[in-house]
């Protein structure tokens, strides 16, 4: 080891660093890779995490996690903000990594005092940082995953290889679901917050009514999606279909998921599910594109998309509540042969 090696070691050394990511489930399980390289780089370093309340059960027994944040946002959403970031403060971290582009997360950061504060140049308050790293997201072809976006935080705190993200469903998790392995089955998961991810209800109808009856169909989801699963199970002619949505925690979900002959998911939450278990996966694409850097990452995974050429396709990097040119076409023209093959 030369001497600027020593030095940058002895510099980057840290005992306690937390990493921040309070946005959706999905940016959640793709900010996983740095507790991955964090805990494979620096193995004695305590490892805490600031997620948003309500997705604690995702990392239920993790181990390398030594202690979960919770911002309460649904109710007095700036008042529990200052309140962590005061309690946050006397731990005296080494390090901050921020994951996201807010100021409410910003602030938490500066307000660390830690001596490594981490985060993207995007974030109004980066100037303050002590480590600034660009991020570039939007429409151009060239694909960068947001996994590899996430780990170029910490690149000076690891390497620059890749690591995928990873769940750790326990024995527990696998004995709830086990009663539903006996038969050979695939997942659906049909469900998205935005109406231009979500594949069309009729749609997703049309594919069951060709499943082979053999192979039983698990309709996974939250208690919101219950409803949609429900009608999907009432109209379609498969027989062998049971609406699981609600029924099982993430960690719980990702059990059965792994184990399935396929998984059918929006661009949405159970798609990174499948991604940090390595399950098999098929991605339905509409008003997206995987070049926004959020596809899958297990190994046995296929994007489905519509072969026609749509001037409006993508309409945006996130999803909307209704189709800005009111014909949802890159929906409604994906084939269904593309989800069969997949069989």
């Amino acid at each position: 080891m030369n001497v600027t090696t020593f030095v940058n070691c002895i510099l980057n050394m840290i005992h306690r660093i937390l990493v921040i990511q309070t946005a959706s489930i999905g940016d959640v399980i793709l900010m996983t890779p740095i507790i991955e390289k964090i805990h494979k780089f620096h193995p004695k370093a305590k490892i805490d995490v600031l997620i948003k309340k309500g997705f604690e059960d995702i990392f239920e027994g993790h181990p390398f996690l030594n202690y979960l944040w919770l911002w309460d946002k649904k109710q007095h959403k700036y008042r529990n903000l200052f309140k962590l970031a005061k309690e946050i403060r006397k731990v005296r971290y080494d390090a901050v990594v921020n994951v996201q582009r807010f100021i409410s997360t910003g602030f938490i950061t500066l307000f660390s005092g830690a001596n490594q504060r981490i985060g993207f140049d995007k974030n109004p308050l980066s100037a303050f940082y002590t480590k600034r790293i660009p991020h570039k997201i939007g429409k151009s072809n060239k694909k960068v995953h947001e996994i590899d976006r996430n780990l170029s935080l910490i690149h000076h705190l690891s390497d620059d290889q890749r690591q995928n993200p990873k769940l750790y469903p326990s024995l527990k998790d696998k004995a709830k679901v086990s009663p539903y392995k006996t038969n050979a089955y695939i997942c659906i998961a049909p469900a998205s917050l935005w109406f231009t991810k979500q594949y069309p209800e009729e749609k997703w109808i049309e594919f069951m009514n060709h499943i082979p009856d053999h192979l039983h169909v698990y309709l996974m989801g939250s208690k919101t999606d219950q409803s949609l699963c429900q009608r999907i199970i009432e109209t379609t002619t498969h027989i062998n279909c049971i609406n699981l949505a609600g029924k099982f925690s993430l960690l719980e979900s990702t059990a059965l998921m792994r184990d399935a002959v396929m998984n059918y998911v929006n661009d949405s939450a159970p798609m990174h599910l499948c991604s940090a278990i390595n399950a098999k996966t098929t991605v339905i694409y509409c008003s997206t594109v995987p070049r926004f850097g959020f596809g899958p990452l297990s190994e046995d995974s296929v994007v489905v998309e519509t072969d026609v050429q749509l001037a409006c396709r993508p309409c945006g990097l996130h999803g909307y509540k209704s189709c800005p040119k009111s014909h949802f076409k890159c929906a409604t023209t994906i084939q269904t042969e593309k989800l069969l093959n997949r069989l």
